[in-house]
């Protein structure tokens, strides 16, 4: 159901070698990329992150209660995603670990531009 998902960025550039390289392990790449916007993942017909400058060419902003969530496929994928989105800049909003007793693990991060984002797994 999910076609894509956009955040704002300051730096496109900065920004498309983080994620692709974050992402590089679950298959994700860049698949379009004009001006000011870019679309990162593993095929057209799957869900994609986009990584944009505003339209507006405001300063792009995190809504309180905002956040992406990707799921790697297993507890172990979403602690070293984590570690590896740490590794690469990002800072640590919530460190993996499991949230709900058999039914949800997480870890969370915020890019360069204060973008939540969590790697999860449910089961």
């Amino acid at each position: 159901m999910l076609s894509y998902a956009t955040i704002g960025v300051t730096d496109l550039e900065k920004s498309e070698t983080f994620y692709n390289e974050l992402l590089a392990p679950m298959g994700a790449k860049t698949l379009i990329k004009m001006d000011r916007i870019l679309f990162i993942g593993k095929s057209m017909k799957e869900p994609m992150l986009a990584l944009c400058i505003p339209f507006n060419e405001e300063a792009p902003h995190c809504g309180n209660g905002n956040m992406l969530a990707i799921a790697p496929g297993s507890k172990e994928q979403c602690e070293e995603m984590y570690h590896k989105a740490i590794a690469l800049g990002a800072t640590c909003d919530g460190e993996p670990g499991q949230r709900i007793p058999d039914v949800f693990y997480g870890a969370y991060f915020r890019d360069f531009d204060g973008n939540k984002i969590a790697f999860n797994h449910f089961g």
